[in-house]
């Protein structure tokens, strides 16, 4: 989770066929009112709310699919006074417990499940990533490339660079194919 002031995105696989069954953001809303409080939607069906140590939970399923939330948590001396109030410290273990539990059901996934997606999706950007730093080496190194391979490569690595920068896991054919022209 994000610490306060600076939330970051984070994007979760979700089982295939769950944005579907559950109907889409309207439903991920109604599933944070079973986790969260003063939950808001506004007119694009993302959802923002809130409770005990987490300050703002935002989140809506995006084109790919995936679960993509910002989360702000206390900290600091906030977070040190919510503890040392009467019940804080259950309050932030029901706060971590709802959070946990919204990710399973928003998700499909249990923690381990969603652990290894991320392991495998970051495997894959890293794989791209590699691919075009070997492509630009053996572009500069070979020099009886074909125009129409260097061409192609740099179609390829533009599409692959896209893809990392929209944060979307570029796959195994489209780094094959970069890989294959050398």
């Amino acid at each position: 989770m994000a610490g306060a002031g600076a939330p970051a995105m984070e994007r979760f696989a979700v089982k295939r066929g769950l944005v579907k069954s559950m109907g889409g953001n309207a439903g991920l809303a109604v599933l944070a009112t079973r986790y969260f409080e003063d939950v808001n939607v506004d007119s694009d069906g993302k959802f923002a709310a809130s409770f005990g140590i987490l300050t703002s939970v935002q989140g809506h399923f995006d084109e790919q699919g995936k679960l993509s939330v910002e989360v702000e948590q206390m900290k600091g001396a906030d977070l040190g006074t919510f503890l040392e109030a009467s019940g804080g410290r259950e309050q932030a273990m029901e706060s971590r417990r709802r959070w946990s539990g919204f990710l399973d059901e928003a998700t499909g996934y249990t923690p381990k499940q969603r652990g290894d997606k991320a392991k495998e999706e970051a495997k894959k950007f890293s794989k791209a990533k590699s691919a075009i730093k070997m492509a630009h080496k053996s572009m500069e190194l070979m020099s009886d490339l074909p125009e129409a391979s260097i061409a192609k490569a740099h179609e390829l690595i533009a599409m692959l660079e896209s893809n990392i920068e929209e944060g979307v896991p570029p796959s195994e054919s489209q780094v094959k194919k970069l890989n294959d022209l050398f």
